[in-house]
């Protein structure tokens, strides 16, 4: 039975280890999109691959965008009720 004669230092342990590491993954801008992705692969933002449409992206968020736009809509209309327009002196004071 293997049974080390002298406790190894923290400098041996770490040059034995000094190999194992997690690698950064290699990524490329996509050319339809200009977003980060993994070589060779289809983008997952825009779902082109090679300019070639693969999957439909817009199809899946149809929904989330249509609920998005009618906030947007009832915020615009909150806000445009309560806004007065500002007076010369209001707009002099105002700090930009």
């Amino acid at each position: 039975m293997g049974v080390p004669k002298h406790r190894g230092t923290k400098s041996k342990r770490n040059k034995r280890r000094i190999h194992i590491f997690l690698e950064t993954p290699t990524l490329v801008t996509c050319p339809k999109c200009g977003k980060s992705a993994r070589p060779h692969t289809v983008c997952s933002y825009c779902g082109f691959y090679k300019g070639v449409e693969v999957i439909n992206v817009l199809k899946k968020l149809e929904k989330k965008e249509k609920k998005k736009r009618e906030k947007e809509i009832k915020e615009k209309e909150k806000g445009a009720g309560k806004e007065k327009p500002l007076t010369l002196e209001e707009l002099s004071k105002k700090k930009f």
